[in-house]
């Protein structure tokens, strides 16, 4: 009976006020968790209507060129086998008969981006091509000319000429894709014909070998053939061209890379304007900020791009410096040179940007105006300054001396370049175990130039008294400069 009694008071206002904010807390957990299912994005039932809808701009790519006579050899074989005289006196009995250039075929893939006919690809499909044929999803096949190549990001741009508006695809935005998301790659595959593979995004901002390198990965199959071809996201929207597998047998292993397209919109951008990339041109060589080297420089994180030399270009016209750290470039942060590079490759030549450089523990901002690294790259490094005394002395386990005249000369240094050459360096010695080498040249020490045995001992002992760990050691091996950090206790 008590029981009962509980019941019946439960049912009064307070319980079905109550009840009503339980109602209403589960119908809000019931639209959140179908929202956050909605968010996550299953696998599409199908690829079916994303591929009928991109087909059409998707193209396949053969190229033909003249190959010399006799081009390759035939087989090699280890010097002394008993089998070398026999192949060379078979491919003389073969080559006899066949001095003729030949012509040789490749396939690839490309993507047509305009109704005009621009046609994106990889520069390394259609080098050294005398003819390019472009295939369509429909059959129809037109010749294609190159408007411009791009071998560091290995994009080049070609164009048709047709009678009717070509369909086309548009580029998305690569940084908006995430690791995990859904993709769909297109291509002529082992030159099979137009073909479709789906696959996730991997992993973002992958290098390879080339200083502007930002490949997505993906495991979308990707084998020869598809060199070129366009890398979707799940709205239809370009956000990498498919251009390197790793591999150890040459076909898919699901491991694929596709540069990214707010790499290639850029690239693309100045084919079509100019016919050549344009980029910007700071001016400086530059190493990352290590560990050592941070504490070296009283700095609170390992970030930034360390300049180790300032030629002749826009930063010195700045006043730029050797040991300056730059931090910020046009008003983005720097992680490291290779943000630094490619940051300054994206910014417009001529333009002039503002350059916060760390130096002598104060921050500092420069005015650059950008030169065109085109035009400088292969410029010569410039001089420093003259030679002191020939005295040798042992600091930091070097033995160290003033570099001469000729002996700059012998190490292939720039004219005019001043500072301590090593003679000798203890095996057991830190310095030796960071890569120093007799021959190469102390230039500067604590950020201060040396030009005798002297000097590099005093910086020593001022970074001891000012309680420092270790001192920062500008080193140049011939034209390469780099920064060394070296505990000084």
């Amino acid at each position: 009976m008590q029981s009962r009694v509980i019941t019946l008071r439960a049912e009064g206002p307070a319980h079905r006020a109550l009840r009503a904010i339980w109602v209403l807390v589960l119908g809000l957990a019931l639209a959140l968790a179908q929202t956050m299912a909605a968010d996550a994005r299953g696998a599409p039932e199908s690829f079916a209507d994303l591929t009928e809808k991109v087909s059409p701009a998707v193209v396949n790519i053969t190229t033909s060129t003249t190959v010399a006579a006799n081009a390759g050899g035939g087989p090699r074989l280890p010097q002394g086998s008993p089998f070398e005289e026999f192949f060379r006196d078979f491919m003389d009995r073969q080559n006899r008969g066949d001095r003729a250039p030949r012509r040789g075929s490749a396939l690839g893939s490309g993507f047509v981006i305009s109704e005009d006919g621009y046609i994106v690809t990889n520069n390394h499909v259609i080098e050294g091509a005398d003819d390019i044929e472009i295939e369509f999803f429909s059959g129809k096949r037109l010749k294609a000319r190159v408007i411009g190549t791009d071998p560091k990001t290995d994009i080049a741009l070609l164009k048709v000429d047709s009678d009717a508006p070509l369909p086309f695809v548009t580029f998305g935005d690569s940084d908006a894709i995430r690791v995990g998301d859904w993709v769909m790659a297109m291509g002529n595959p082992l030159g099979q014909g137009f073909s479709v593979s789906a696959g996730i995004v991997s992993a973002r901002g992958r290098t390879l070998q080339g200083t502007y390198d930002d490949y997505l990965q993906t495991d979308a199959a990707i084998n020869r053939g598809n060199s070129g071809g366009p890398l979707f996201n799940m709205d239809g929207e370009v956000v990498g061209v498919n251009t390197a597998i790793l591999s150890p047998n040459g076909g898919s292993i699901g491991i694929g890379f596709a540069m990214a397209s707010n790499v290639v919109t850029k690239v693309v951008a100045q084919l079509r304007d100019f016919g050549e990339t344009r980029r910007g041109w700071l001016g400086v060589r530059i190493q990352d900020v290590t560990p050592d080297i941070a504490s070296a420089m009283g700095l609170a994180s390992a970030k930034g791009a360390l300049v180790t030399d300032v030629p002749d270009g826009p930063a010195k016209e700045a006043g730029m410096q050797a040991g300056d750290l730059i931090v910020s470039f046009d008003g983005n942060d720097i992680a490291d040179t290779r943000d630094l590079v490619r940051r300054v490759g994206d910014a417009e030549v001529g333009k002039a940007v503002r350059v916060v450089v760390m130096r002598e523990g104060r921050t500092r901002t420069l005015t650059v105006t950008l030169g065109r690294r085109e035009t400088a790259e292969g410029e010569a490094v410039p001089a420093a300054a003259a030679p002191g005394s020939p005295a040798e002395t042992v600091v930091l386990g070097m033995t160290v001396k003033a570099l001469t005249r000729d002996e700059r000369e012998a190490l292939s240094l720039p004219a005019g370049t001043e500072g301590l050459v090593i003679t000798a360096i203890d095996e057991a010695s830190e310095a030796f175990s960071k890569g120093l080498r007799p021959g190469d040249v102390i230039t500067e020490a604590g950020q201060t130039r040396v030009a005798t045995p002297g000097d590099l001992a005093a910086r020593v002992a001022e970074a001891k008294e000012a309680g420092r760990k270790s001192l920062l050691l500008l080193i140049r091996r011939g034209a390469d400069p780099r920064f060394v950090a070296l505990s000084v206790e």
